[in-house]
């Protein structure tokens, strides 16, 4: 038999959804115990687990980033797995929320409204703009295409991968100023690694122009803070939508709060839906039994 166990604040879902899908082999343990061969749940929860689990061979994780479980100082004697191809519609939705909030001056019309005063100044429209995605995995590809039925012109700044048809211009290494040169939005969605850490900093955000926002809904440490700080107070680009931050939750006494043109969104971009993760765990589950590869394996090493 094969014994899982749940680390999840949605357990009871999880339990009552593998209840009724009858997995050859399944023992679902109350208990985290040294029969555990895997664990399904969210990386915050696990970390700390897995060193006294001498039969763990595979963790599935409810999220997309695994940062929790890449310490070095973590065993890494097992296969892990993350959550793919459920997020890009939903964080997609998030991202041009925001873009078109911004060009039809929403907020804006709505504190107009508040004060009663008649706000009848034009708009801006998304369309013919162009937009540059640090990042074009599973999430960056939905983004993508979404972008290109808006009408919009694609950049894409990847490691290596020129794979999504519908980014128009690929760049990569060294590029990144000339990527970011002319873009009306920049959007990150890039893992955290070491080549990502602080990558939209001053120099990156000097190359924008005055009109350029941006919106982060990949990780906090890609964004030098101070210099997004900056930016925004000598008014050196448009705007900012973040979604996430280096420090969660962030700090009360964090300047963000009250830094003009910036909106705060508190990690909110990519709603968990249990019913789109169990599908992954059971077709994972089916592939691990047959002693096949797993979908959406974490290389340890390149920390995605």
């Amino acid at each position: 038999m094969t014994h899982l166990h749940i680390l999840s604040a949605d357990e009871e879902i999880y339990r009552a959804m593998l209840a009724k899908e009858n997995l050859p082999d399944l023992i679902i343990d109350d208990q985290l115990g040294e029969s555990c061969e895997i664990i399904l749940g969210e990386p915050s929860r696990i970390h700390d687990k897995i060193a006294d689990l001498p039969n763990l061979r595979w963790i599935q994780s409810t999220w997309a980033g695994v940062e929790p479980l890449l310490n070095p100082a973590l065993r890494r004697d097992y296969k892990l797995t993350n959550a793919r191809g459920i997020f890009g519609e939903l964080m997609s939705e998030y991202v041009f929320a925001y873009l078109l909030a911004h060009e039809r001056r929403i907020f804006a019309r709505a504190e107009a409204q508040k004060n009663k005063i008649w706000d009848g100044s034009l708009t801006g429209t998304i369309r013919g703009k162009t937009i540059g995605l640090i990042g074009v995995g599973t999430i960056g590809a939905e983004m993508a295409r979404t972008a290109k039925f808006f009408g919009l012109t694609v950049r894409g700044y990847t490691r290596q991968s020129e794979d999504c048809p519908d980014v128009d211009h690929y760049y990569h290494g060294e590029e990144l100023l000339e990527f970011a040169n002319e873009l009306d939005y920049l959007v990150n969605v890039a893992p955290n690694t070491k080549e990502t850490r602080k990558i939209i900093g001053a120099d990156l955000l000097a190359a924008l122009p005055a009109r350029a926002v941006l919106i982060n809904v990949g990780r906090g440490p890609a964004v030098d803070e101070s210099a997004l700080l900056q930016a925004l107070n000598e008014k050196k680009i448009a705007s900012a939508v973040l979604d996430v931050f280096e420090k969660e939750p962030l700090p009360t006494e964090h300047p963000f709060w009250t830094t003009p043109n910036l909106t705060m969104t508190y990690h909110t971009s990519g709603p968990s839906f249990p019913s789109k993760f169990i599908q992954i765990f059971i077709e994972n589950y089916r592939l691990y039994k047959e002693d096949k590869p797993l979908k959406y394996q974490i290389n340890f090493e390149r920390g995605y």
